[in-house]
């Protein structure tokens, strides 16, 4: 009789490998069918692992099936252990306010779609940004996921927040996206660093080049910077790798070179 068994990987090759392992055979004793090709996704959001199903053929009798009245007797017990009220406590973590503003629903909604596409739990709490516009803050036990290195996935959420909400909207909403207040832990660090460097600078009499870093971590470092006597900053390199350099300039060349040079992108 032919059998069969599917295996999941994150690549094709993966999977077959997998299966191969479990059933102790070699690649041509099995037949191999690829049921679903694995995708990436973006920034590992929406990644599907890839999924084929392996037959063989087997001297081993058919596995004899239980009698009926046990059969009946199983979904009862399984019942028993099920945890109770499970979807109510989902709900409660992205419930919304019943007089909650129509932008803010949006938000709230395609960030509960996204958040449970990755499988995180996290609190919602919105609020009106200072410079206007909505801030939506993250809470939970799987922020780090949702930060990702250097808050790289957090910045594609807020990307993709801002695209999703304002698409086909003529009046476009800054939507700002945080997760356990990472944003002001990480300017501070990279005010910290700024002023490192620039001590740096002078110290050494010559210019220090920063880590590469996005555009809003640039603007940090330059503002952080702009008042700082003996230094100048500037931008140098293309995205991703484009990063701040912070020269030294002597006393009075100081506030025309600033003024002439400082590049703010």
């Amino acid at each position: 009789m032919i059998k069969y068994l599917e295996k999941t990987g994150k690549t094709e090759d993966e999977a077959v490998a997998a299966a191969l392992e479990e059933l102790g055979v070699e690649r041509d004793d099995v037949s191999v069918e690829i049921i679903e090709r694995a995708k990436a996704g973006f920034l590992g959001i929406g990644a599907v692992p890839a999924k084929i199903r392996v037959s063989w053929e087997s001297d081993e009798p058919e596995a004899e099936e239980f009698p009926a009245a046990e059969a009946e007797a199983e979904p009862e017990a399984v019942e028993t252990v099920l945890p109770a009220a499970q979807p109510e406590k989902a709900e409660a973590k992205t419930a919304a306010p019943a007089d909650e503003p129509a932008e803010y629903a949006a938000v709230r909604n395609f960030l509960t779609g996204l958040l449970e596409h990755m499988g995180v739990e996290a609190d919602i709490e919105l609020s009106e940004r200072e410079a206007g516009g909505i801030l939506a803050d993250l809470s939970g036990p799987g922020m780090g996921a949702v930060i990702g290195r250097r808050g790289e996935t957090l910045d594609a959420i807020q990307h993709l927040t801002n695209y999703a909400v304002n698409r086909g909207n003529e009046k476009h909403m800054r939507i700002s996206v945080d997760a356990e207040n990472y944003r002001a832990k990480r300017e501070e660090s990279l005010v910290h660093l700024a002023e490192k460097m620039a001590e740096k600078a002078i110290k050494y009499k010559r210019s220090m080049a920063l880590e590469p870093m996005n555009s809003y971590e640039r603007h940090v470092i330059h503002t952080a910077l702009q008042n700082y006597e003996g230094v100048t900053t500037a931008s140098s390199g293309t995205e991703p790798n484009r990063r701040v350099i912070v020269s030294y300039v002597r006393g009075e060349e100081t506030k025309s070179h600033k003024r002439q040079t400082r590049e703010w992108a």
